[in-house]
């Protein structure tokens, strides 16, 4: 099966996800700096989670990118990614809600840990569908920003029981290590696009 169904589909959730949360910004009370003070936490949990959805969108147009065809095992990984990041809204709102406590900050990692898991999951099976010797699989290699991530996500989870403040530290590093797209795959395609390969 080709691809355009499967990057259509994962386009609308997220962008469903990402109106969600913007959805939940409520404007200040008062037109001063205290009214504002008083919605920034909101906001900035919002920042985060919207960096962290644009970071996932990014790098699935990416990945689909050199991909050419997918299977019903690929449909359904990618199912399970969407599926942990359309709950970002509901764990970014109760991590808001509760003023970053101990149980939602927890949950909120465990969140993020699961939509990476997700992705790896998605990428090793795409990976096994085009093969070993194709562009997507000489791109990806080893993944030393992905173990680097999941490394994180399970400081930030642990860091939770110590202070939370810990855990959105490790939350926005992460964040941080993949504001960029991924360069291995961007390489890849530029590469692809001067030799004339089709990504197989």
């Amino acid at each position: 099966m080709e691809t355009k169904r499967v990057e259509a589909f994962s386009d609308g959730v997220l962008a469903i996800a990402i109106t969600i949360m913007v959805l939940e910004l409520k404007t200040p009370e008062t037109p001063d700096l205290h009214g504002l003070a008083a919605v920034l936490p909101t906001l900035l949990t919002y920042v985060l989670s919207f960096v962290y959805i644009g970071i996932y969108w990014t790098n699935h147009h990416h990945l689909m990118h050199l991909t050419r065809r997918v299977d019903g095992g690929a449909l359904w990984a990618n199912l399970n990614l969407l599926f942990w990041l359309s709950v970002v809204p509901f764990t970014t709102r109760w991590m808001d809600e509760s003023s970053l406590a101990e149980l939602p900050v927890l949950v909120y990692g465990i969140n993020l840990l699961a939509a990476a898991v997700s992705y790896t999951i998605l990428q090793t099976r795409l990976i096994r569908l085009q093969g070993a010797g194709s562009r997507l699989a000489r791109a990806i290699r080893n993944d030393v920003k992905g173990k680097w991530s999941m490394a994180l996500y399970v400081l930030g989870c642990a860091g939770a029981f110590v202070s939370t403040w810990i855990s959105v530290a490790a939350y926005v590093a992460v964040a941080a290590l993949w504001i960029v797209p991924d360069r291995r795959i961007e390489r890849a395609v530029a590469e692809g696009a001067a030799t004339g390969d089709d990504g197989s």
